[in-house]
């Protein structure tokens, strides 16, 4: 594979609070490309390994000329470095990236080819490094604005099967869908669907059945399932259009995209297995009637697409019409959570100058989390190749933790043009979660008290320096800033297990049994939500018995230490010295802390 390489300049690492982009589309040396442009990125992951992604975007070899070709990059290191060998094809015209994986991870990348509208399938099974074309050259059919899904089900009927569908009137041949029996080396002869969707996403749900969001350009917009796709035997067949009320119309030729869409329609399905199963969700950057900007609209079925919610606003800023929420994308984790992502203009004077912001829902899109910017202000009007659009979609995958998304900015600056230009971006969003203020490991030292010892949250571990007793039994105690719920509570590294927890108000309080001596232990609690964000809250304990004085090892200091003490009432300055927490410092415990003498927190 080969690219032309032009000058080159320090690749754009973008840091926007705790979120941080890495620029994909760099040279051999990891560098910027000056003078080149990438747009409309289409991300993969592999399931098995999240460490591994590939991106596949418009690799425009010079800003000059609207020529492009299907560029691609892969990490294998969770994306913080991208290797960028070149294009599918050298010199091929090339447009419409999309990828996707497999269960096992192998990644396929549908490419059309721009002269002919026909588009073609590539493999590779060593997580983007390398890449074959499955089909021949405009084999798989296609057209404008395709796109394709996998079964990945094992038990599905058609588990492998590819399905694609694109834009009918804009095609490579008669039809607007087909399908691929052998992993994309072959295609059948395509068909249409009812309505003649366009600009729209497929995915396949538990049972194998094909679900189609798409819509006709403007305010109508449609869920379409075939339940027969999945049998080789048979001509799909499509028993089920359902109207959904997305709320607005898409946008062609928008202030922010002159030269684009200001979005298309991204359907997934639900397969987590929870109460959530099987949930079909659409989304869409829509123009409300009377707006002149869009929101990110949202509308989910619970009942297999024959019915749809009203359509409900993810972008959560005050009212403005002049605003534009646009290229917003969702996917859904394998825990059920919904991830989205979007470009959004709400803080920018120019309306025009945007963000990417990103929002997520843990109660199947009934509610959704407080927006938050994860990008640095970018002008995306800015590097235009000679088409005046960064692209038509931006695409984000998720898992059980967050999201990896692949969008398109001009953050980097091209002096000899004088403006900053188009490139790829990876960039991880998550849930935010809650932060604790305080924690503590608490024991009732007899008669004498409750006495607490403080886990900072942060730099050097607190250490718990008293007996568990016979079952080796301790308390945390962790606290918020206002009510919160959790939903599980686990020791997440480190020996012990949770016996039980409770919440009430701010505070959290977790038993904790079997937990041995000299280690450092970690419990999570889970999902721990504040009625603004959810997320996972970790926090960490020394356990170090005889360790008085705190400082990761029990040594002759310590044992004169509970020597001084003995005889004194327990109280807040010494209760560290009772040290088997019988409420009086004897004897006891100085053979106690005597015993571990030579004991040290690991590192």
């Amino acid at each position: 594979m080969y690219i032309y390489r032009l000058e080159s300049s320090p690749r754009m690492i973008s840091s926007y609070g705790p979120f941080v982009s890495y620029q994909v589309n760099v040279d051999a040396n990891g560098n910027n490309i000056v003078g080149d442009a990438a747009n409309e990125p289409s991300i993969s992951v592999d399931p098995t390994n999240g460490n591994k992604m590939a991106i596949g975007w418009r690799q425009f070899n010079t800003w000059t000329s609207n020529f492009r070709q299907a560029g691609w990059g892969y990490t294998t290191d969770a994306g913080v470095h991208w290797t960028f060998p070149g294009v599918l094809q050298n010199n091929v015209f090339r447009s419409d990236p999309v990828t996707n994986a497999d269960e096992t991870g192998n990644f396929f990348y549908l490419s059309l080819l721009v002269n002919t509208f026909c588009g073609d399938i590539w493999r590779s099974t060593n997580g983007g490094q390398l890449w074959t074309e499955r089909s021949p050259d405009g084999g798989a059919h296609s057209g404008d604005k395709e796109w394709f899904t996998i079964d990945r089900i094992p038990t599905s009927m058609g588990h492998g099967f590819q399905y694609q569908f694109w834009t009918e009137f804009f095609a490579c041949d008669f039809g607007g869908f087909s399908r691929s029996t052998d992993g994309g080396a072959t295609w059948q002869t395509p068909i249409s669907i009812p309505n003649s969707p366009q600009w729209g996403t497929l995915d396949v749900a538990g049972n194998g059945n094909l679900f189609i969001g798409g819509g006709d350009s403007g305010s109508s917009f449609w869920c379409i399932r075939s339940s027969n796709a999945q049998n080789p035997a048979v001509t799909p067949t499509f028993d089920q259009v359902t109207t959904v009320n997305m709320g607005g119309s898409l946008v062609y030729g928008g202030t922010v995209n002159p030269g684009g869409l200001a979005g298309q329609i991204f359907l997934v399905v639900d397969r987590s297995g929870g109460p959530t199963n099987n949930n079909i969700y659409m989304l869409a950057s829509v123009r409300p009637p009377g707006g002149n900007g869009t929101n990110v609209m949202f509308a989910r079925s619970t009942n297999g697409g024959a019915s749809f919610s009203a359509p409900q606003r993810i972008n959560d800023d005050p009212v403005n019409p002049n605003k534009w929420h646009w290229l917003g994308t969702l996917a859904v984790a394998p825990n059920g959570r919904i991830d989205s992502v979007w470009y959004d203009t709400r803080n920018a004077a120019n309306n025009t100058d945007s963000q990417l912001f990103y929002s997520y829902s843990t109660d199947g899109g009934a509610t959704w989390s407080p927006n938050v910017a994860v990008s640095n202000p970018f002008n995306p009007l800015e590097g235009w190749p000679s088409q005046n659009k960064i692209g038509d979609y931006i695409t984000i995958v998720s898992d059980n933790t967050g999201g990896d998304v692949a969008y398109a900015a001009t953050f980097n600056f091209n002096p000899s043009r004088g403006q900053h230009e188009q490139d790829v971006y990876y960039v991880r969003v998550s849930p935010v979660a809650p932060v604790a203020q305080s924690a503590f490991s608490r024991k009732t030292h007899g008669g004498a008290g409750t006495f607490d010892v403080p886990l900072p949250l942060t730099g050097n571990v607190g250490v718990e320096c008293r007996s568990g007793g016979a079952t080796n039994d301790y308390q945390m105690i962790v606290n918020f800033a206002s009510a919160v719920t959790v939903e599980s509570v686990a020791v997440t590294s480190g020996t012990g297990s949770v016996s039980s927890f409770s919440v009430s108000g701010s505070q959290v309080t977790v038993n904790l049994t079997g937990v041995t001596n000299i280690q450092r232990i970690t419990v999570t609690l889970h999902n721990v939500n504040d009625g603004t964000s959810t997320g996972d809250v970790p926090i960490s304990m020394g356990v170090l018995v005889g360790d008085v004085n705190g400082n990761a090892a029990v040594n002759s200091s310590d044992v004169s230490l509970t020597k001084s003490q003995v005889g004194q009432a327990v109280s807040g300055s010494n209760f560290r010295e009772d040290v088997n927490v019988n409420g009086t410092i004897s004897a006891t415990d100085v053979a106690l802390v005597k015993s571990e003498v030579g004991t040290a927190l690991p590192p």
